[in-house]
């Protein structure tokens, strides 16, 4: 019986806070075919140290690579350049995976070809310094990313396919209607067909990714909650926060340029008006004719 390798990519920047449990989850996980893959952005902490010690408590083979930092994405490609498996499992040095996550997951899409990626529910751990009324509103409006899609669930799964970028929903908050890359599992043929994550992304980087997935695959969305997603004042997304003012204004003429033909045409009209330099021209001679 064939068991494809699964890559557990583990990008790592002054984790050893966390990696301890990170790196037991990956190494607990009942699926049998494992390598990880760790990609370093010069961490000046204990973690590598942490990690190089887990050689010897694992018949999982471990490999380290040392990274020249230059944003997230850059070094989350990195993990997936080295890595050998047919499938990508991301984990973030923060975040736990539950023993059959991987398990899981490996069955969905060597079950159905026509997927492309797979993700689950997760749960929170919210660390006490954490604990605010903030925190507690980002967790009731981004718990449950696909709440409002009201998708069939058959078999403990739900379906994602190109007729969310029709729904009025697509571009409404949460713009993630996915999970964050711990929570998902791809086929590693995915990055040459589609590419990599946008390394010139610094907070839509993830859901970028899933949606150039979703126009030639179909994305599952396991009900079950196989990945503990950690809060914290130091994690990466809420380092990055507010760091590139023109994130939106991005993903909106990446939404012009990518996928222009696969929303609604209402929507379609809005960005031909704002990007395409023939109707701006028209436009303004009309406005002007009309004054």
């Amino acid at each position: 019986m064939n068991i494809p390798l699964v890559s557990i990519c583990i990008p790592t920047y002054n984790g050893a806070q966390f990696i301890v449990e990170a790196m037991e989850s990956a190494i607990n996980q009942t699926y049998p075919n494992l390598e990880i893959i760790v990609s370093d952005d010069v961490s000046n902490d204990a973690t590598l140290k942490i990690i190089e010690a887990y050689k010897e408590k694992t018949d999982i083979p471990i490999h380290i690579f040392h990274h020249e930092p230059n944003g997230i994405g850059a070094n989350w490609n990195n993990c997936i350049k080295h890595a050998k498996g047919e499938y990508i499992k991301l984990l973030f040095q923060d975040d736990v995976l539950l023993p059959s996550c991987i398990q899981e997951m490996v069955h969905v899409l060597e079950n159905d070809k026509s997927i492309g990626l797979v993700a689950s529910k997760r749960t929170f751990i919210i660390e006490n310094d954490y604990h605010t009324t903030a925190t507690k509103e980002w967790v009731a409006i981004y718990g449950d990313l696909q709440k409002e899609l009201h998708l069939p669930l058959i078999n403990g799964v739900r379906i994602l396919d190109k007729k969310l970028f029709k729904s009025h929903l697509f571009l409404k908050s949460p713009l993630n209607k996915v999970g964050e890359p711990p929570v998902t599992l791809f086929r590693s043929k995915l990055v040459k067909e589609i590419g990599y994550f946008k390394e010139d992304l610094k907070q839509i980087l993830d859901y970028e990714f899933y949606y150039r997935v979703l126009k030639k695959y179909k994305i599952a969305i396991l009900e079950k909650e196989l990945v503990q997603f950690r809060l914290h004042p130091q994690q990466a997304t809420n380092v990055n926060s507010g760091n590139d003012e023109n994130e939106d204004v991005k993903y909106d003429y990446i939404i012009y340029k990518e996928y222009f033909w696969y929303v609604p045409w209402r929507l379609q009209q809005a960005m031909l008006r704002k990007y395409n330099v023939f109707i701006k021209f028209i436009m303004k001679i009309y406005n002007k004719i009309s004054i």
